[in-house]
């Protein structure tokens, strides 16, 4: 048996008064899910446990078959994995984006989380210029992909509070700095960084082609090391995981699995969707389980763009799930396969929500099956389904183990 696990990240929304109170997954063409869902379970999946942040870190933990309650440490930690830096138990890890803010009556509001989502040859020259000046004995910068990359405070606190730069878009940052214990140092690196930034070559020659400079950097999402137990060892197969973003790359080291790396994976509507597919069926030659990831619904969200994320809705519809099914049935003889959001991202916040998100659960077993269900995947369908799993990480364990929901 395969196992196939298709996220696309931030999907799942709520109804648009202005497109009649349908949501994007109802407006966007997905014959490749319907079908799915017709011939499959479909229901609600709850991935954010109550009281805790809805971040894709917890999120995708939870997809994975992990309670975030139990193993949750923090955003940047998973995403040290991913890049290869090794932290110490004294180590705190933080997520620093590159970003652009604007000045309006005397104050800083977050112009853009992403700096325009910056190509990552141009974040790795930016990141190597903040090195030169910032990297000390407890201090260290390290590159990751466009716009998010790490700092690590050695002998550092992991007690202050931060907040997300994608969720406060438009809006003044003073409310929004590092608060609490050790917030003095981080707000200063912040500070200091809006200085260096300007005379950087790379970001001169941004502002000469026309594109969006990094003003500053903005550090959260601090942590220690992740430890949590083996995927193979929690759930009894091995296997891998495709993702542009070092956080979810990180969580499947974390876990034990594979991590593969796709040419001109982006994290957004230019990623290589082709590669992604190529990749997966390639490496369930050989493993059992592949994790796909693709991040595009929730860039498009967190840019409050309706177009943009219906094309990458139907972008993952036509060239991430058909293609894997399609080639599922060619290669393999018995597979599952799991589609679902890590969590929602409405339009209209432009950040993330806790609410329970749709699935389908789809054995190869029903391929012949007809039915008559008249449903499609969306928001609407899957609460009419009547299927509502609590937990999140029971999901992976009813798909790989047949657990009960």
């Amino acid at each position: 048996m395969k196992y196939v696990v298709l996220i696309g990240d931030g999907m799942a929304d709520y109804p648009i008064e202005e497109k009649g109170g349908k949501t994007p997954l109802e407006l966007a063409a997905t014959p490749c899910m319907d079908r799915l869902a017709q011939k499959g379970i479909l229901g609600l999946v709850h991935t954010i446990p109550e009281g805790m942040e809805p971040g894709s870190d917890v999120a995708n933990l939870a997809a994975m078959g992990y309670d975030p309650r139990k193993y949750y440490s923090g955003r940047a930690p998973v995403e040290a994995a991913s890049i290869g830096v090794a932290l110490a138990d004294s180590d705190i890890a933080f997520r620093c984006n590159l970003v652009t803010l604007a000045e309006k009556d005397g104050s800083l509001f977050m112009d853009d989380y992403s700096a325009g989502h910056i190509a990552t040859a141009d974040a790795a020259e930016i990141i190597a210029g903040l090195k030169k000046t910032f990297d000390s004995s407890d201090i260290t910068f390290y590159p990751g992909v466009s716009y998010r990359h790490l700092m690590v405070w050695k002998n550092g606190t992991d007690k202050l509070k931060t907040t997300p730069p994608h969720d406060i878009s438009g809006r003044r940052i003073d409310d929004y700095l590092p608060r609490g214990e050790g917030a003095d140092r981080v707000r200063q690196l912040m500070e200091q960084s809006r200085a260096v930034l300007p005379g950087l070559k790379t970001n001169k020659l941004r502002a000469s082609r026309g594109d969006k400079p990094v003003s500053s950097i903005w550090l959260w999402g601090q942590g220690r090391a992740l430890k949590m137990p083996r995927f193979e060892d929690l759930h009894g197969i091995s296997g891998s995981v495709i993702s542009a973003v070092d956080l979810v790359k990180g969580l499947g080291i974390c876990a034990g699995l594979a991590s593969i790396d796709v040419p001109g994976a982006t994290g957004y509507l230019d990623t290589n969707y082709d590669g992604k597919v190529s990749a997966a069926l390639q490496a369930l030659e050989s493993g059992d389980f592949v994790y796909v990831h693709v991040e595009a619904p929730d860039e498009a969200s967190h840019k409050g763009s309706f177009s943009e994320k219906q094309q990458a809705i139907e972008d993952f519809d036509s060239r991430i799930v058909g293609p894997v099914i399609a080639g599922l049935e060619k290669s393999c003889g018995e597979f599952r396969v799991l589609v679902m959001p890590d969590h929602p991202t409405p339009l209209c916040t432009k950040t993330h929500a806790s609410d329970p998100v749709p699935f389908i659960l789809y054995d190869s077993a029903n391929r012949g099956t007809e039915t008559s269900r008249q449903r499609g995947y969306c928001e609407k369908d899957a609460r009419a389904s009547g299927i509502v799993v609590d937990e999140g990480a029971r999901l992976m364990r009813h798909f790989i183990r047949g657990e009960a929901l």
